[in-house]
């Protein structure tokens, strides 16, 4: 993958709009709909039941003031159901006690279950979700990958993915769970007195315009803020993984302040959001205490009047206003979230919209065990095609035929074109023209999988994962027998250096490879690639980061694997592929020359160029470590 030190975030987000977002979004969630509405059912339920507690407590304070004074208007009960003319005002309040008590244990057991359900629905939209972009990355083709920085993709799968998630249970359900709150909290004041009820409300209008404005004014800031935490990912990642290189120059200072920068640039941004959030929260509580303000004076007067009853009258009106502050007061989080959540969701979108450039056909040909024969007719292929000037071809009208069976050798310089070959085999790109073929069909017309099992691939820095060994041999057929299993690793000369590990096949590999060889790292690569048992053997420079004395005990192993099958090796060193049945040489993306090692010495050009300067080179190696031997 191709990182720059300098990228914020190389995978563009596409302009789009907020209700676009919105909608997918809300089709997201319409996916979990039997949990949403659970949830939903189960906010209004804890409503109902706050409500009930209220009144009660109101009532309790009804019956204490009658007690208290006679004259007062008697406490009026649910339903005009009361406890008997006989009963003692302390026996009413503690029946009551026992109703708010009950009420309350109810409301705990029911914020339980809704947690628990908020949860489980959080984690399937989370996991779903996260599934979704995983996938779609597994089908994207290398030149996707080449244009987009791994740390920028991490960023998405492991954090925008929350906040896309965040939508649909801090929006969706508390929206509605706000609205239907604000509605039944209305409703209930509006049948207790009117006109207290629209004065204790004259500030919600403001309280809306607010949070529109809000959620507008912050958007900017959670876009730059993702993008400012790629570019921190990008920072620690590029650090683990050139954790020598860092080390060997003596940079952990310089990158310790890099790293640092570019966190503070992240907790600058947030503080930015945070500041908003600071600003914007206090004006909004201001809002809220002008209602109270009106319930203090107006409802006041109204109780001293005899209007309106203490406890449930002006005692619950208060509660009231507090719920229908806090249920306002929501609108602050739902804004925050919502502008969060419209910005992980562009740009997780931007990944599960991402063309699939690379896919079988619907009507492919099936291609069960090939030949082994690959032909390119006047093929030519350049990264970009879409840029403004002409594009640069890395190769250009190139022909080429390799026979079934055949072992063949490119080389040529740096930059020549030789990885971007055997990639079209594989068709990791498609070709900009002509064509690839295998066994005379166009590999645009294979089925991506045939084609692939039929291709066995060594890179020239081979990735080992963080798991046996039986495991990374087996990684293309993970259900191989280990007697399998082991013949591949001896036709890869892999068993002598296995039989040595603790474990032997059961021996744990480090990341990358970290605690093997170079040489073993690449043995167990072929190993892989043979134990498909793959028509077509294509290497990649395997042995351009070994010494010799491992480049003669990897080569070993590849005449053994080469055995009745084409196998393509692409070397910068002629040692690699002098025995080869031919060799093509190519040279700014062209094949210049062809014919055996001897044929091509003979002809004094690009391949006798090459090989006199890696004899030159190879004496002034060896001139060196004798130096050093005989100096130590």
């Amino acid at each position: 993958m191709s990182v720059t030190a300098d990228v914020s975030d190389s995978l563009p987000v596409p302009p789009t709009s907020n209700w676009s977002l919105i909608r997918r979004m809300l089709l997201l969630g319409w996916r979990h709909r039997v949990t949403c509405v659970l949830v939903l059912a189960l906010n209004l339920l804890l409503v109902g039941l706050n409500l009930a507690g209220l009144s009660f407590t109101g009532l309790a304070i009804d019956v204490l003031r009658h007690a208290l004074q006679p004259t007062s208007a008697p406490p009026k009960w649910p339903l005009d159901w009361g406890p008997p003319a006989n009963w003692s005002p302390m026996s009413a309040v503690t029946l009551v006690a026992a109703l708010v008590l009950g009420i309350a244990a109810l409301q705990a057991a029911m914020k339980f279950v809704t947690a628990v359900a908020s949860a489980a629905l959080s984690q399937a939209i989370v996991i779903q979700l996260r599934t979704d972009v995983y996938d779609k990355l597994q089908r994207l083709s290398f030149r996707f990958f080449d244009a987009h920085d791994s740390s920028s993709l991490i960023n998405r799968v492991a954090g925008d993915v929350q906040a896309v998630r965040g939508f649909v249970d801090g929006v969706i359900l508390k929206v509605l769970t706000v609205v239907l709150s604000l509605a039944v909290y209305m409703a209930y004041m509006l049948s207790m007195h009117v006109p207290l009820a629209l004065g204790c409300l004259i500030t919600s209008p403001l309280l809306w315009v607010g949070a529109v404005w809000f959620s507008r004014a912050v958007r900017p800031l959670y876009q730059q803020s993702s993008e400012l935490g790629d570019k921190m990912i990008l920072r620690l990642s590029e650090n683990v993984q050139g954790i020598q290189v860092v080390k060997g120059f003596a940079r952990e200072q310089d990158e310790i302040a890099r790293f640092e920068t570019a966190n503070r640039a992240l907790r600058d941004q947030k503080f930015n959001i945070f500041w908003s959030l600071s600003v914007y929260q206090p004006v909004m509580g201001l809002l809220t205490q002008v209602s109270q303000l009106i319930l203090i004076g107006y409802g006041g007067l109204l109780v001293i009047r005899g209007e309106l009853p203490l406890g449930t009258g002006l005692f619950v009106f208060a509660n009231l206003i507090h719920e229908f502050a806090n249920q306002v007061g929501q609108i602050i989080n739902i804004a925050n979230t919502i502008q969060s959540s419209l910005t992980g969701a562009e740009r997780v979108f931007a990944v599960l919209d991402a063309d699939v450039e690379i896919q079988s056909p619907t009507d492919s040909v099936p291609l069960s065990r090939a030949r082994g024969d690959v032909t390119f007719e006047q093929v030519s292929f350049a990264y970009t095609t879409d840029a403004p000037r002409a594009p640069e071809f890395v190769l250009d009208n190139l022909n080429l035929t390799i026979k079934a069976g055949e072992c063949i050798g490119i080389v040529g310089e740096t930059g020549a074109g030789k990885t971007t070959l055997l990639q079209l085999i594989a068709r990791f790109y498609d070709v900009t023209a002509g064509r690839v073929l295998v066994d005379g069909i166009d590999v645009r017309r294979r089925d991506l999988q045939d084609l692939r099992r039929n291709i066995g691939l060594v890179f020239q820095e081979s990735f080992l994962f963080s798991n046996t060994v039986a495991a990374n041999i087996a990684f293309g057929q993970p259900d191989a027998e280990p007697e399998s299993i082991a013949n591949a690793a001896r036709l890869a000369s892999a068993d002598e250096f296995i039989a040595e590990l603790p474990d032997l096949y059961q021996s744990l590999i480090g990341e990358h490879g970290s605690n093997l060889s170079g040489g073993q790292r690449q043995r167990l690569a072929i190993a892989r690639a043979l134990l498909l048992d793959p028509p077509i053997l294509i290497l990649d420079d395997a042995t351009a980061a070994v010494d010799a004395e491992t480049e003669h005990e990897i080569q070993q192993a590849i005449e053994t694997a080469q055995a009745g099958r084409t196998t393509i090796l692409v070397s910068s060193r002629i040692s690699s592929v002098r025995h080869a049945d031919r060799i093509h040489v190519l040279h700014d993306g062209r094949l210049v020359e062809s014919g055996t090692h001897a044929e091509l010495l003979r002809l004094d050009g690009e391949y006798a160029k090459l090989a006199k300067l890696q004899l030159a080179t190879d004496a002034i190696e060896v001139q060196s470590a004798e130096s050093q031997r005989q100096a130590g």
